[in-house]
């Protein structure tokens, strides 16, 4: 299995390359050369089997020999002992033909877990072979960080440094990445917003001098090994609903657009996914975008919702890369008349578009409805994200004689300030393994808008 760059002009890689690559050298994504494919009769035949043995059937042809496959097995299941339901992403039913896939179960309540897990062992396992040591960079606006710490604290081999816009994520999000004190994990809380995070961080790939020969690795879901792992539930919950001989109906609480992207991955695999909605909060870049064919960057609002307070999607990349029947040259002039202001599509890679997607834009006092709502009728509590989700799925689904399943992508008690607004009668208890959070030490260091700032810090805390 080799990869491709969006943008054209970066090297084919092999997978152990594109799983330390992160970004392409030309500034484009990596996405496979071809996608895997599942016969009806393969995916049905998975029903029945464990998370872990479906994740090893779907993830082993993006890897392909590129990890010897009893290490890849073994990862694979060690990963998803880590997460607190045996079911690893269980179905919640909600009404007759919906559901929630409940994507919090992992260490740090939030659907990143599920791929930052096995991100990070991955990657260790790949840099002891290799014998070498690398940096991990990232941005959060609140979920990625703590996955990446949780799945990257015990890794040998990496120093990670995680930045966050300050004071603009939950108190849950914020301490559960400031409280792992392990020595190769940093935090760094930037005065800005997620995108000034953001832009630090694809500066930093694009100039990694300053780390003195370190190579820089991104966790982020620029990380085709992300996208892969997420690929995975898909195929886990359908196969559960009666798939592949029924078709389904996905609901995705999305940001950067990785999530669905990774629906649209298992549709070209071969599920039979008759729709993909993209629910999003009042930064509303995809359904603006779905709606009317522009692109088009706007002010940053700050929500309820806040892991989805992303203006710039760059998962979206890879869609475009799709649209435009795999033409990098194409995107590349594409995503450069975009740093310029809005762009659109030819109409009918649009028509396209339109046909793989339906999109919603839920903005908070409906958000809180909606958890008000649900509440009442199941006594279920949604997140505010994944509130959401069902909104999007309630109004855009096209058939309700078909399963719709919203991905559930983060547990209530991460945003008790939400849920309370909404009427809730108190902060939703942690889960027993994080019941002593605001409890423990925290370690973070407060820096200014300022790129050298961060990597001068970046330098001084590297491990030898």
């Amino acid at each position: 299995m080799k990869y491709i760059s969006t943008r054209g002009q970066a090297p084919a890689l092999n997978f152990e390359e594109v799983l330390l690559a992160g970004l392409a050298s030309d500034g484009g994504l990596y996405v496979p050369e071809t996608y895997p494919q599942f016969s009806p009769e393969e995916i049905a035949s998975w029903a029945g089997l464990p998370y872990s043995e479906v994740a090893i059937k779907v993830i082993s042809p993006f890897v392909d020999g590129a990890i010897e496959q009893a290490t890849l097995e073994a990862i694979i299941r060690d990963t998803y002992t880590t997460f607190r339901h045996p079911a690893v992403t269980p179905l919640v039913q909600l009404d007759s033909n919906e559901w929630v896939l409940e994507l919090f179960h992992g260490p740090t309540l939030a659907f990143k877990d599920v791929a930052l897990q096995l991100l990070g062992r991955l990657l260790d396992a790949v840099l002891a072979k290799r014998h070498e040591r690398v940096v991990i960079m990232g941005a959060t606006s609140g979920d990625t960080g703590s996955a990446a710490i949780e799945g990257c604290r015990r890794c040998e081999n990496i120093d990670i440094f995680i930045l966050h816009p300050h004071q603009r994520v939950s108190e849950v999000q914020r301490r559960q990445m400031t409280t792992v004190l392990a020595p190769n994990i940093h935090n760094i809380a930037v005065q800005g917003n997620f995108d000034d995070c953001q832009q630090m961080v694809k500066d930093s790939f694009a100039d990694q001098s300053f780390l003195q020969g370190k190579p820089l690795v991104a966790v982020n879901s620029i990380n085709w090994a992300r996208i892969m792992a997420q690929v995975v539930y898909y195929f886990y919950a359908a196969v559960q609903l009666g798939g592949p001989h029924r078709t389904m109906q996905f609901s995705v609480p999305t940001g950067n657009f990785g999530d669905i992207f990774a629906g649209y991955v298992a549709k070209r695999m071969g599920l039979p996914v008759g729709q993909l909605i993209i629910a999003t909060n009042r930064n509303d870049i995809l359904h603006r975008f779905m709606s009317g064919n522009k692109l088009e960057k706007t002010e940053l609002m700050h929500t309820l919702s806040p892991s989805m307070d992303i203006m710039i999607s760059s998962n979206f990349e890879r869609m475009l890369f799709e649209l435009h029947d795999r033409d990098g040259a194409a995107i590349a002039q594409l995503m450069e008349d975009f740093k310029n202001g809005p762009v659109s599509i030819e109409s009918a890679r649009f028509a396209k578009a339109r046909d793989l997607f339906a999109s919603l834009a839920v903005d908070d006092e409906q958000t809180c409805q909606t958890i008000a709502a649900v509440l009442a009728e199941s006594e279920y509590l949604l997140d505010p994200h994944s509130a959401i989700g069902v909104e999007a799925a309630r109004r855009c689904r096209k058939s309700k004689d078909l399963p719709v399943i919203t991905l559930a992508t983060a547990h209530p008690a991460k945003f008790p300030d939400a849920v309370r607004k909404a009427g809730y009668p108190q902060d939703p208890p942690l889960p027993l393994h994080m019941q002593d959070l605001f409890q423990r030490e925290e370690r973070c260091a407060v820096l200014p808008k300022d790129l050298k700032a961060v990597q001068q810090f970046m330098a001084a805390h590297i491990r030898p």
